[in-house]
């Protein structure tokens, strides 16, 4: 029994000690850098230290004093979520980056743990751009890729790494603004007019048919009179009618005809009458020979 109680009593130092030595204080280490003092307080404002020091495997991404205008302004809530954004949940230091197998990787960040991320905004991107130029951005589609690593602050291989980057990382609508402009649709500045249709004008009336010749039956043409005033205009078909027995065509009375139609329909009742004469005279003297 003595030998167990020794056993755990040295085990339990010896757990002690290596915790001692790979604890991690993310406000302590930031405080020997006056260029990340408001990071630093960035960080204790919206209590994401004591998170951030609770993890074994971390990344933590550190921009300058002169580079953090973007976040001026901002609401502690809306604060807090670009600051976790900047905390990556895996360790990396600068050869690591450098051997990124594929040139890109995209990486878990603190606030995705959250579960207030939509889409990607939980995530960065990291690209091995050139030998010497890595950077980092938001992994939402679209996003530009411009935050580039400009030196490792402080390491311990494996456990904390906390690495300066040029830019804020401020993923697409993480401060519930709206990602796409609501496109207006342009009014029209006149409405489009309604189609009309030609008609004819109230006194208006067909044109007469032209007389019909003198070796043709005489046919039956409209009146070429003009309507009353007080009605519409209407065309009416004259009654037929055998030019012999009714020299002139039965109809509506015109109140005022034209003169030069009045002579019309004389010229054709004597051509009409001349032609009867003709017919009746070849008849009688065809019948003399029988």
């Amino acid at each position: 029994m003595l030998e167990m109680s020794v056993v755990k009593i040295s085990l339990f130092s010896f757990s002690l000690l290596f915790h001692s030595a790979v604890a991690f204080n993310i406000t302590q280490v930031l405080t020997q850098y006056a260029s990340f003092s408001t990071f630093n307080s960035y960080l204790t404002l919206t209590n994401l230290a004591p998170e951030i020091n609770s993890r074994q495997s971390i990344t933590v991404l550190v921009v300058e004093n002169n580079n953090l205008s973007t976040l001026s302004g901002k609401s502690s809530d809306v604060l807090k979520k670009i600051m976790s954004v900047h905390v990556i949940l895996d360790y990396f230091d600068v050869p690591k980056l450098q051997q990124l197998s594929n040139k890109s990787t995209i990486v878990t960040t603190l606030f995705q743990t959250t579960g207030l991320a939509k889409a990607q905004q939980g995530f960065v991107n990291v690209t091995h751009l050139s030998s010497d130029n890595i950077a980092f951005g938001s992994a939402v589609p679209g996003a530009t890729i411009d935050s580039n690593l400009v030196k490792s602050v402080v390491s311990q291989p494996y456990n904390f790494s906390v690495l300066q980057v040029t830019n804020v990382i401020i993923p697409v609508g993480i401060d519930g603004a709206s990602n796409s402009s609501s496109s207006t649709s342009p009014s029209p500045s006149t409405s489009p007019g309604a189609s009309t249709s030609p008609s004819m004008a109230p006194g208006s009336a067909p044109v007469p048919s032209t007389a019909p010749t003198a070796n043709a039956p005489v046919t039956d043409a409209p009146s070429a009179g003009v309507p009353s005033a007080n009605a519409p205009a209407v065309d009416t078909p004259v009654a037929s009618a055998p030019v012999a027995n009714t020299p002139v065509a039965n109809g509506p009375a015109a109140d005022t005809p034209p003169a030069d139609n009045s002579q019309s329909a004389d010229k054709a009742l004597h051509t009409g009458l001349a032609s009867v004469f003709t017919i009746v005279l070849s008849s009688l003297s065809l019948a003399s020979r029988i």
